[in-house]
C-alpha cells in the first residue's frame, strides 16, 4: 500500500495572505475609479438639468411681469414646482442719443431688461437672459 503524506494536500488548497492582499488592493483602485465617474457623472447631470431649466424660467419669468406690465427692478423666488431657483429682474432705460435715426423716432422708452435665474449660492449655476422692450410708462 502508498502511503501520502498528510500535508501534502493541503499545500494547494486555499489562498495565501498575499494573493488576499493582491485582490484586495486592485478591487479598491476599481471601485475608487468607478465611484469618482459616478460621481463626476452626477454631478454634470445636475448641471446639465439647470442649464436646460434657467432659460425656459426666465423667458417664463420675463413673459409674466410683460403681461401684467411690471417691468421694474424687482425679485422673487419661482415656486414650489422648481425649489432653490430665484429670480431677479433689472431693468434699466436705454437712451441712443444722435446715434441711431430709427430709435430717436421711438414715442415708447426703450428699456433694457436683464432676467437673472440663481439656483442656489453656486455662481455656477446662474444663468442671465439680456431683452429689450419698448413701455410707455414704467
Amino acid at each position: 500500500m502508498i502511503s501520502v503524506p498528510v500535508n501534502s494536500c493541503r499545500q494547494d488548497a486555499g489562498f495565501t495572505l498575499l494573493e488576499v492582499m493582491i485582490a484586495v488592493a486592485v478591487l479598491a483602485i476599481a471601485l475608487t475609479s468607478l465611484l469618482g465617474s459616478q460621481s463626476a457623472s452626477v454631478g454634470l447631470a445636475t448641471e446639465t438639468r439647470f442649464h436646460i431649466q434657467a432659460p425656459l424660467l426666465a423667458r417664463k419669468q420675463l413673459a409674466e411681469l410683460v403681461v401684467r406690465k411690471e417691468l421694474f427692478a424687482s425679485e422673487g423666488e419661482i415656486g414650489e414646482e422648481f425649489p432653490g431657483f430665484h429670480w431677479e429682474l433689472q431693468a434699466e432705460e436705454t437712451f441712443f442719443g444722435e446715434e441711431s435715426e430709427i430709435l430717436q423716432d421711438l414715442e415708447a422708452t426703450l428699456w433694457h431688461l436683464t432676467m437673472i435665474i440663481r439656483w442656489g449660492d453656486n455662481p455656477l449655476f446662474t444663468y442671465q437672459l439680456d431683452t429689450y422692450r419698448q413701455q410707455d410708462e414704467q
